[in-house]
């Protein structure tokens, strides 16, 4: 197979990461850096052994594939751009700066039969794939994203940073029309939010309660599911989850009914986890962006792959997205 030409627009901490990947990609020939810095390019450009430029406009006929991963303001702008020359992208979430401008790219992609994928790494974590496999149908979702301030994307607040990913992931999970979105968020450090909790109602029934912070002391990236199935509790940091099945515990809940029907039974020797079926899930330790890129290039080569989010999945994070930040500005302290 012959390789993608590729190149990355943005040579930030993503952008780096991103080159790294794509440098090692077997399918992919990684042909320039872009970035309007020109030090920060060429420096880029130097250590990925490709080329560099500022402009953009540069890239049109040398290469097949571009990942954009510049702030998020000039997302709609890099991606008008090369959709409008049937180039696919892949664009760091979020999608774009507004779901307005989220659309305007969905509708692009479409009317240009190109390829748009969006770089929610999070839904390629090992963890989140592992959940994947379970099929799992969802009642209740709580995710908590916290960590210590990072200085980076100081262009947007947690919920467009940090938040997001969660949404992503439990709107992939709920399979769900959101209902309704109440939340509260507060910014101590800039002009956006840092701190944000956030209850999602879908139209299926479903909840998710999720809390993202990037004021905390220490870094905690943690999602509990309850669904008839099971109940699981995951570490995105720690790449381990464990999954509580129902139905092997049906001898157990039995037992324990026939026991307080009696009325007397002392249960004060139970031990609880050994009446329960606790299964560790089967977690892989592949790098998520190397799962991004893998898939968003196999649906480059092949027309029947698909990437692992595509642009409608991050524009419906978006939306949900701003539902909550409308939420954060309604909510009335007094």
């Amino acid at each position: 197979m012959d390789k993608i030409r590729t190149a990355v627009v943005g040579a930030g901490k993503m952008g780096q990461i991103h080159a790294k990947v794509l440098k090692k990609l077997p399918q992919s020939d990684l042909v320039a850096i872009v970035d309007i810095q020109k030090d920060k390019a060429k420096k880029l450009a130097k250590a990925s052994k490709c080329n560099f430029f500022t402009d953009c406009k540069e890239l049109i006929g040398k290469v097949d594939a571009v990942t954009i991963s510049a702030p998020t303001q000039s997302h709609l702008t890099l991606a008008e751009m090369f959709i409008a020359n049937k180039i696919p992208v892949l664009i760091e979430k979020p999608l774009a700066a507004s779901t307005a401008q989220g659309e305007k790219i969905v509708s692009l992609a479409k009317e240009n039969n190109t390829i748009v994928a969006v770089g929610h790494s999070e839904r390629c974590n090992p963890v989140v794939q592992a959940m994947k496999r379970l099929e799992i149908e969802p009642k209740f979702i709580e995710a908590t994203r916290i960590s210590p301030y990072s200085f980076r994307s100081t262009d947007i607040g947690v919920v467009l940073d940090v938040m997001i990913h969660d949404i992503d992931i439990i709107l992939a999970l709920a399979q769900s029309k959101v209902k309704k979105v109440d939340a509260i968020g507060v910014n101590v450090v800039g002009d956006y939010e840092d701190i944000c909790n956030a209850r999602i109602t879908f139209e299926n029934g479903s909840m998710a309660n999720v809390t993202a912070s990037r004021l905390a002391l220490k870094t905690v990236r943690k999602i509990r599911l309850f669904s008839k199935q099971a109940y699981l509790s995951l570490d995105f940091l720690k790449k381990e989850g464990i999954a509580i099945k129902a139905d092997p515990n049906s001898d157990a809940v039995k037992w324990i009914k026939e026991k307080q029907a009696e009325g007397n039974f002392d249960f004060s020797g139970v031990n609880w986890p050994d009446l329960l079926h606790i299964e560790q899930l089967d977690i892989n330790d592949k790098e998520p962006l190397r799962v991004e890129q893998e898939a968003f290039l196999n649906a480059v080569a092949d027309a029947t792959q698909r990437p692992e989010v595509t642009a409608e999945e991050g524009l419906a994070a978006l939306q949900c997205a701003e539902e909550i930040l409308k939420s954060i500005k309604q909510h009335k302290w007094d």
